[in-house]
């Protein structure tokens, strides 16, 4: 398997773990009050009692960093995929790959520290 088939495999997996990731978040933030799914404080699920509730559970801070990798990537791909059609020289080609990979991972950190530190903020009862 080549490499450009492996990450365009990669790509499609990613949509698929996209697909079930975005919609367990549709089913906790838009039915979980009605349904009172993962919202215990009430019906209102974007509460801010019912968010920190879901914020202290080690759970939701990993599905939010797994949704936030599969989705920079499933994008981002498709993004390059998108300019590479333009049948770019290529020494551009591998400066818009390298230029996405880094966007990429500099976005990944930020999120992924983000969702660490709202669940750590959560565990400490919500005194950040």
């Amino acid at each position: 398997m080549s490499n450009g088939t492996k990450f365009w495999t990669w790509h499609m997996a990613a949509g698929v773990a996209l697909l079930f990731l975005l919609g367990l978040h549709m089913l906790i933030m838009h039915f979980g009050g009605s349904v009172h799914l993962f919202a215990p404080h009430g019906s209102e699920a974007v509460s801010v009692e019912n968010s920190q509730w879901r914020d202290a559970h080690t759970f939701f801070a990993i599905t939010y960093i797994l949704m936030l990798g599969v989705g920079l990537y499933h994008g981002l791909y498709g993004l390059r995929t998108i300019l590479l059609e333009l049948t770019l020289k290529p020494a551009v080609a591998k400066t818009v790959t390298a230029f996405l990979v880094l966007v990429g991972l500099g976005l990944f950190g930020f999120g992924s520290w983000a969702a660490w530190a709202a669940h750590t903020i959560a565990i400490a009862g919500g005194k950040g």
